[in-house]
């Protein structure tokens, strides 16, 4: 269970917020939050680097000169990985690099990796109506306001994309603003400090409570 201070946009304490989760034990929470983190990255890859091999480089089908009698050394193909212009040996190629994991697991991972950070994390209360129109500049004052250091990355999750919420962070650099159903662990673990809505808090807790 994570105890949490809500806090209001002038960044007063306002109230408590509780979050239960069920997370892996603590011997195994490293191992599967580990694996959850580089599935992720690696399924992130494109795995599209590809290059020719000898058989795939244009020209090169004539002997460049005759096998005896002229000193050089033995060439049968102007596109040997010998030579410049020639193929690749063991180039990589289009390839898929998905690692696969049970969902459970995956579920399991991530909400080990929220709790894990409960002491980086930030409550507030609903503040989509305080932005009637896109500031980045108000949206940055009250994130200072909340205790944040600007140097900070800072991981913003919502319920859902508000319209002037999202234009008002899209320009911020260190700012990574996402919904609460589309939580992933590189995200969580990534950021200095978290900063969780009320009504996401609550989201979290319909959708990954178990």
């Amino acid at each position: 269970m994570v105890e949490c201070v809500v806090r209001n946009w002038q960044g007063e304490e306002v109230g408590q917020a509780t979050l239960e989760l069920r997370v892996a034990r603590e011997e195994s929470a490293a191992h599967i939050v580990h694996r959850a983190l580089v599935r992720q990255m690696t399924n992130a890859r494109q795995g599209t680097a590809s290059t020719k091999t000898r058989a795939e480089v244009r020209g090169g089908g004539r002997k460049p000169w005759r096998q005896k009698g002229t000193g050089r050394a033995r060439a049968g193909s102007i596109r040997s990985p010998l030579w410049r212009g020639g193929g690749v040996i063991f180039g990589p190629k289009p390839r898929n690099y998905e690692i696969k994991m049970n969902r459970k697991e995956r579920r399991l991972a991530l909400r080990t990796a929220l709790a894990s950070r409960a002491t980086d994390m930030i409550v507030v209360e609903d503040f989509a109506e305080q932005l009637s129109r896109p500031k980045t500049k108000e949206l940055v004052a009250a994130i200072a306001r909340w205790g944040i250091e600007p140097e900070a990355k800072v991981l913003l999750i919502l319920p859902e994309l508000a319209q002037n919420v999202y234009l008002s962070a899209r320009n911020v650099e260190k700012l990574n603003l996402i919904p609460a159903t589309q939580l992933n662990v590189y995200d969580l673990l990534n950021a200095d400090k978290i900063v969780v809505t009320a009504s996401a808090i609550k989201k979290i807790q319909e959708v990954y409570g178990e």
